[in-house]
């Protein structure tokens, strides 16, 4: 994800200060985003705004029915700003994190998954749809695999810098594997799993979002399918017992026994 260049002596500081943090292409171009739409909204230096700014453009943002993603990213980026950039830590008091409601995700059916998978007339997106189904990797660990990841001895798929920037294993499904050596051979890759437009360039998530939406019209489902959907469906079924205790435990009664 390219980066523009930002303008304004402002915006260079807190793009280093992301950057000295280490933090994601992805998050950095989302944060400067954000806090460039709050400034716009006044059309004023966002060094210059109040709390009372702030709490004003929170309703803007409620009034105008954002996503509740927009809203806590949105959140995220000013506390970024004024705490860090502007080094005024006493800020983040006025800018609160909205209650997360608990709600249980939706989770497809075995004959749901079955049509889903078996939806796409081309291989290529049965080979993204079948791995995000085994793996339970996240779309933008998916976008980035490479040939070489896929290890076939030890029978895991290495995830290198995932979110945290954090690199991982996941197991390799036996199912999967053959699959993907089909698809390797048959559309002769030679880095990218999943290349995009471009083979030189991976796949982007608005791509595998819209083979998760095409594959959901083409298998008649009502539900809305998205990538991180599949990845909810794994976690459910796939966990291992030792990590059970990260799960909320009214969340696991609710499916356990409420289904």
């Amino acid at each position: 994800m390219k980066i523009i260049r930002p303008l304004t002596p402002l915006r260079q500081r807190m793009l280093e200060d992301m950057q000295i943090r280490n933090y994601s292409p992805h998050t950095i171009d989302g944060y400067l985003r954000y806090v460039a739409q709050f400034a716009k909204h006044f059309h004023t230096s966002p060094d210059r705004l109040s709390p009372e700014h702030i709490r004003t453009y929170q309703l803007h943002l409620l009034h105008t029915h954002v996503s509740e993603s927009v809203f806590i990213q949105t959140v995220c980026a000013l506390r970024f700003f004024y705490e860090t950039t502007l080094g005024r830590p006493w800020m983040a008091d006025y800018i609160p994190y909205p209650k997360k409601p608990k709600t249980l995700p939706v989770i497809l059916s075995r004959d749901e998954v079955k049509a889903l998978l078996l939806a796409p007339r081309h291989l290529k997106h049965r080979a993204i749809l079948a791995t995000l189904y085994a793996t339970g990797v996240r779309v933008s660990e998916l976008c980035h695999l490479q040939g070489t990841d896929i290890d076939s001895h030890r029978m895991v798929v290495r995830i290198r810098q995932g979110k945290g920037q954090r690199d991982r294993f996941v197991m390799l499904s036996p199912d999967l594997l053959p699959l993907l050596r089909r698809y390797w051979k048959l559309y002769q890759l030679q880095s990218w799993l999943f290349p995009g437009y471009r083979v030189t360039e991976p796949i982007t998530r608005m791509g595998v979002a819209h083979i998760c939406h095409q594959a959901g019209r083409m298998a008649k489902l009502t539900k809305p399918i998205y990538p991180h959907l599949l990845r909810h469906y794994t976690a459910i079924l796939f966990m291992p017992s030792r990590e059970m205790w990260y799960i909320n435990k009214s969340f696991l009664f609710r499916v356990l026994y409420c289904a």
